[in-house]
């Protein structure tokens, strides 16, 4: 072959590659939006799926307290994203680029997200740690203290939903359990509830008892490390403080993040993992509405991470992961919003001279 054949040819073959390129670019473009609304999203995950992006970073691990298990500092919180139908995608994308810690929840708030999940589990579930959440049924205030009774009950109703959870999921066993959505501190020290995880425990159904709390958590999370119990504890917190779902905002006279480290440590110190949520969730605001709140936390941030080429949210993952939180736990809808989180998780300790 002549080198100009060649040149031509190997031209052809550059221009074949682009067309292949740009046309994945637009056919998965076109169904991102069709699906998220969101013309940018839709754009990079088309650029994302022809491989035109920039590489991904590689993921950062720690051990979540006494499990022992080396988590990625980005957790994917399934329960949003797979609440109404699968998406395989996302998840294997995150699970290719070193996520291996998945969160999702009961079907009474989440709807079908375990069942969703149920398929990516069939091919990853050896080689992931797999959460699942229930809220426990004693209804009662967050303020009163539970009775025995109340409790046996409560104990039994949660244990219910955690064989909903494995019956969704299509598996016998997972690896963590959550007192999900915990504002109540007698229900936290509560024997009974000991008692229920216990039992499923021995039965082969879960390894590790967890809370998740994003009101009254700082009592919640005092009582976790209290009774000795608890193995995880995913909390609503901040830059600026405890994040308060009641208002959707900062808890009013909340410490900010920095001086509640004497409380994140000691929880460490009881080998409790630490997992943190809606760091992130404040600065949205609604926008659509004209209001958001994008530089909510830039008062709490040095120079270095102010002039760190990330986004507000991205700064907020960063400044929690680097101030006694373990892992960040993040919603993820695109494959814009999952590789955003993973930078942030991924690259946090670049924006601190010292690590907490």
């Amino acid at each position: 072959m002549t080198r100009d054949a060649q040149h031509n040819t190997g031209a052809l073959m550059t221009t074949r590659r682009k067309v292949m390129q740009y046309a994945t670019v637009l056919g998965v473009g076109s169904a991102s939006l069709l699906q998220s609304r969101d013309l940018k999203a839709a754009i990079f995950d088309g650029k994302e799926a022809a491989g035109l992006n920039d590489a991904w970073p590689q993921m950062q691990y720690r051990k979540l307290g006494r499990t022992g298990h080396n988590s990625s500092r980005l957790i994917f919180g399934c329960g949003a994203t797979l609440s109404s139908s699968r998406h395989d995608d996302l998840l294997n994308r995150a699970f290719e680029a070193g996520v291996n810690t998945f969160d999702v929840g009961y079907k009474h708030y989440y709807n079908d997200a375990e069942r969703n999940l149920a398929p990516f589990l069939k091919k990853h579930r050896d080689d992931i740690f797999l959460i699942s959440k229930a809220q426990v049924p004693a209804g009662i205030d967050w303020d009163a203290t539970i009775t025995i009774s109340q409790a046996k009950t409560a104990a039994q109703g949660w244990l219910a939903y955690m064989d909903e959870s494995l019956d969704e999921m299509g598996i016998d066993h997972v690896d963590a359990y959550y007192l999900m959505g915990q504002n109540n501190a007698s229900i936290m020290r509560s024997e009974e509830m000991h008692r229920a995880f216990e039992q499923a425990k021995a039965a082969g159904k879960v390894d590790y008892l967890g809370v998740s709390t994003h009101q009254n958590a700082e009592n919640v999370l005092t009582a976790a490390i209290e009774t000795g119990v608890f193995d995880l504890a995913m909390i609503a917190i901040t830059p600026g403080g405890w994040y308060d779902w009641n208002d959707r905002s900062i808890l009013a006279g909340s410490p900010p993040m920095k001086d509640l480290q004497p409380l994140l440590q000691q929880a460490k110190e009881q080998g409790i993992g630490i997992v943190g949520m809606k760091a992130g969730r404040y600065l949205a605001g609604r926008a659509w509405l004209g209001w958001g709140n994008p530089q909510a936390f830039d008062n709490f941030y040095d120079s270095k991470l102010m002039q760190a080429k990330l986004s507000e949210f991205q700064r907020s993952y960063a400044f929690v992961l680097e101030h006694g939180i373990d892992a960040v736990n993040a919603d993820m809808q695109s494959l814009m919003h999952l590789q955003e989180n993973f930078f942030a998780a991924a690259t946090s300790a670049e924006y601190f001279e010292q690590t907490a």
